[in-house]
């Protein structure tokens, strides 16, 4: 079972700078007592966070009711790419509530539709149609319903074969984990579909082939034909490792597909918004996918998630046979469209290159500092991953991350709990409109964790 963060008060030196406060003991008593209460209600699954109660966030800062105030590295699991309760987005969501219009089922509504025209406005031809959904997962296993589709009626029903990556993370719902690659996540589906395959994941970290025939060779030894592939799902980084396809294996993955009448798909719900230095993370690689998802980072704040994909693919199904149920909910949509307007005008996307950049070369930086403890940083704009192993090796030590992240948190840094192979990535992903002195002192706490805890 995962680690857990202790649920008890710690003494430290009070913290006060500009981005951070922090007053001891922490958590606090009433923190702790809340914080049981809720876990006697909620499944053990909840739990695995660093204890403190939100109570109100703004720009990248998040603070209990207690005059603590972390600087935020998380993003809320990368969702509030415009920043915290931007007021712009507050606002559509107030005045949509108290229209009052809170839902419309798959009846149009005008957020829904001024929500779609945006997203095909900045999305690449010819992904010109969009289907509004609820969560990331949602879309995966939209994606691999037309993915399938797709194959089986245009070519015939041998074309049904999905390939994905090992270590992918696409979800937790029964389709989307089966397009992850991640073993233990999927263990209890018992009687997994044998026609969804993964290959290995050039990271060029624990996977040191990043050539492109290295998943042709991968097929082969699997004995999949090239002409069963209906698609090939990636996340445009690996969520768990940050980690990105070289540029020439992501184009040389394009041409492949179109060889082969197969579709391709780009997981972008962790990438999209900005949050890897361009609108969309996959423009880095110079290719345009058949299909991508997008989610958390749409609307900074409310649930609601998405597929945008070429129209040929996403009308493959007739009036009311592809729905869900809070498809464009009006104020989820409302508050998508103001925060994407946030985005655009307050030019985030260039912000999160810009001081992304920052980022990237702090934590060079430190991993330079302490290279027998940090294998391999990953990442690009405003995410990044740093890869913690056991000194000298290339073992993942995810107790050392786990105690990065802890201590981090006793000061004043918030970042959520370590992920990816080990549970060994201490992951770090600001709202997009983070500044660089904000950065550097994050950065400037993490180097100083990581010496008290390594020397």
């Amino acid at each position: 079972m995962a680690r857990e963060f202790p649920l008890k008060p710690i003494r430290i030196q009070p913290v006060k700078t500009r981005y951070r406060r922090v007053k001891g003991p922490i958590p606090n008593a009433e923190t702790i007592r809340l914080i049981k209460q809720l876990r006697q209600a909620e499944p053990i699954s909840m739990r695995g966070q660093a204890p403190l109660i939100w109570d109100h966030s703004k720009g990248f800062s998040v603070c209990d009711a207690y005059g603590n105030q972390w600087l935020d590295f998380s993003s809320g699991v990368l969702i509030t790419n415009a920043g915290h309760s931007h007021p712009a987005i507050v606002k559509a969501i107030v005045n949509q509530a108290q229209k009052p219009l809170l839902t419309t089922y798959c009846f149009p509504n005008r957020p829904r539709i001024e929500l779609a025209q945006k997203l095909i406005k900045v999305a690449p031809a010819p992904l010109k149609k969009v289907f509004l959904l609820s969560t990331g997962s949602e879309g995966l296993e939209c994606v691999l319903k037309l993915m399938r589709t797709y194959g089986v009626r245009k070519f015939g029903p041998r074309k049904k074969v999905i390939i994905t990556f090992m270590r992918a993370f696409h979800g937790r719902t029964l389709g989307s984990q089966q397009l992850g690659g991640i073993p233990a996540g999927k263990a209890w589906i018992q009687n997994l579909d044998p026609d969804i395959r993964q290959v290995n994941f050039p990271d060029g970290f624990r996977n040191k082939d990043t050539s492109f025939a290295g998943f042709e060779k991968a097929l082969k030894q699997m004995k999949i034909r090239p002409d069963t592939v209906a698609g090939v799902v990636t996340e445009t980084y690996q969520g768990g490792g940050t980690s990105f396809l070289p540029k020439a294996y992501a184009q040389a993955l394009r041409k492949w597909c179109n060889r082969h009448g197969a579709l391709l798909c780009f997981d972008e719900v962790q990438a999209g918004f900005g949050r890897c230095g361009r609108m969309w993370g996959f423009e880095h690689y110079g290719v345009i996918p058949d299909l991508f998802c997008m989610g958390k980072g749409i609307s900074s704040s409310l649930p609601i998630s998405g597929v945008i994909g070429r129209p040929d693919v996403m009308d493959l199904y007739g009036p009311n046979e592809m729905t869900s149920t809070h498809s464009g909910n009006p104020v989820c949509a409302a508050a998508a469209c103001a925060s994407l307007d946030v985005i655009i005008k307050e030019k985030l996307v260039q912000n999160s290159a810009k001081v992304g950049a920052i980022l990237q070369a702090e934590l060079d930086a430190i991993k330079a500092a302490f290279p027998l403890v940090i294998a391999a940083r990953h990442g690009m704009g405003l995410v990044a991953g740093m890869h913690m192993v056991k000194p000298g090796t290339e073992e993942p030590d995810g107790d050392l991350a786990w105690e990065i992240v802890y201590r981090c948190y006793l000061q004043g840094l918030l970042m959520f709990a370590p992920v990816g192979f080990g549970g060994a990535t201490v992951k770090i992903a600001p709202p997009l409109c983070i500044t660089a002195d904000a950065v550097r002192e994050g950065c400037a706490v993490i180097r100083k964790t990581i010496a008290g805890l390594v020397g």
